[in-house]
């Protein structure tokens, strides 16, 4: 089992659980020394003598990637490394699409081209009609890991034949290491095997590195103020356990070619919860602790959607796990999408200016952006058109 972002809030406690269930292998990817040496450290300490490999390594580092599957050749593949908070990529939207995008482009390629048997990307609620940088490229993440289950079953019966040409160009002298890490992405994956390519959408976990809850018990440590976005500020929210093992279970049930959507019950007034906080500490807000407003942070919605309101999903064997109904994305026209994005890498303006064209639903906040004339876009969608729809509906009661 490899878990990428293995010192991360979710991806640490995915490695906790699938300890569990004792794999032959747990292969941790962390590009952050600290965090990799404390996940490594803890997980030798309460399970001794499993074997656990440490691979210091990027996912945006190709050959890096490509050398770990090649001589590990993980069963499973949990994706979590990913730039997440907004405001950060609204600032660094170049750094966004290379990691959120190629990043999971070249783990997803090297899962497949590797036999994995299973690849499951951890997504975000912020992918639905996203507003921020962020939210964009997990959209585009999810609509690419769609399209590999579709693609590689397309093409498995040509994956020998140009498995053995990219062999032989190899020997030849081509070097991946001569290029760009984005243009070397665009040479494609080599589609050989059955690799079953799943998404999983949630909301914001209690208690991640980067959320709300430490924040704000932070500032209520020190005095206050607890500084709050907006009065109406809405999240969903679950533990990183439970977030977790909801993961690890979607991507058991999954048959390939899925984006599931976790059942996070109502959403949560960030508001409300800052004064939970406050007067589980023995403080009265208001008195105690001052209450501030900073106001909303580029990119940031006032709410969140698990769902777009013409995205059908349906239930599964678990009951807090659906999944969408949809036709997968078409291999092409997420390939034209990533030819746009990888045009963009050089630039902020010209990054956000491709995502809005990629992403047809993406409406950057404080930002405009010219969009290309329809014919020019890639039809880059996971919603169904009327005609998918009936053609489904068509389906399913038969």
């Amino acid at each position: 089992m490899l878990v990428t972002g293995a010192g991360g809030s979710i991806g640490s406690e995915i490695c906790r659980q699938a300890m569990r269930f004792c794999p032959q292998k747990m292969l941790l990817v962390e590009r952050c020394e600290n965090a990799l040496f404390e996940i490594d450290r803890e997980l030798r300490e309460t399970w001794i003598g499993a074997e656990i490999i440490p691979f210091l390594a990027d996912v945006c580092e190709k050959s890096r990637i490509e050398q770990i599957f090649r001589d590990e050749r993980p069963q499973v593949v949990f994706h979590c490394a990913a730039h997440k908070h907004v405001p950060m990529m609204e600032a660094n939207p170049c750094e966004a699409i290379k990691n959120n995008v190629f990043g999971t482009k070249t783990v997803a390629d090297a899962a497949g081209e590797f036999a994995a048997q299973s690849f499951v990307l951890v997504s975000t609620d912020k992918a639905v009609n996203p507003t921020s940088v962020m939210g964009a490229t997990k959209r585009v993440a999810e609509l690419y890991v769609q399209s590999k289950s579709r693609h590689e079953g397309t093409n498995r019966q040509e994956g020998t034949s140009r498995h053995e040409g990219a062999r032989a160009r190899r020997h030849e002298g081509e070097s991946d290491d001569t290029a760009s890490f984005v243009q070397s992405c665009l040479r494609g994956p080599l589609p050989s095997s059955p690799t079953r390519f799943a998404a999983v959408r949630f909301g914001n976990v209690l208690g991640s590195s980067g959320s709300v809850v430490p924040i704000f018990q932070r500032q209520i440590a020190a005095g206050g103020p607890v500084t709050v976005t907006h009065p109406e500020m809405q999240r969903f929210f679950m533990t990183i356990p439970e977030a977790s093992q909801l993961v690890m279970q979607a991507g058991a049930i999954g048959k390939g070619g899925e984006v599931f959507v976790l059942e996070m019950g109502s959403q949560v007034k960030i508001l409300d919860l800052a004064r939970e906080l406050i007067r589980r500490h023995g403080l009265e807000p208001d008195r105690d602790i001052q209450i501030r407003f900073s106001g909303i942070r580029p990119g940031e919605k006032l709410y969140e959607e698990l769902a777009r309101d013409d995205e059908r999903t349906a239930r599964t064997s678990h009951e807090k796990i659906r999944v969408w109904h949809l036709p997968p994305a078409d291999p092409a026209e997420v390939e034209r999408g990533l030819e746009v994005l990888a045009g963009s890498v050089d630039s902020p303006d010209k990054a956000v200016a491709a995502l809005a064209a990629c992403v047809p639903e993406y409406q950057p906040v404080g930002r405009t952006v010219s969009r290309p004339a329809a014919e020019q876009t890639p039809v880059l969608r996971l919603v169904a058109s009327t005609n998918d729809a009936n053609e489904q509906a068509a389906v399913e009661a038969a």
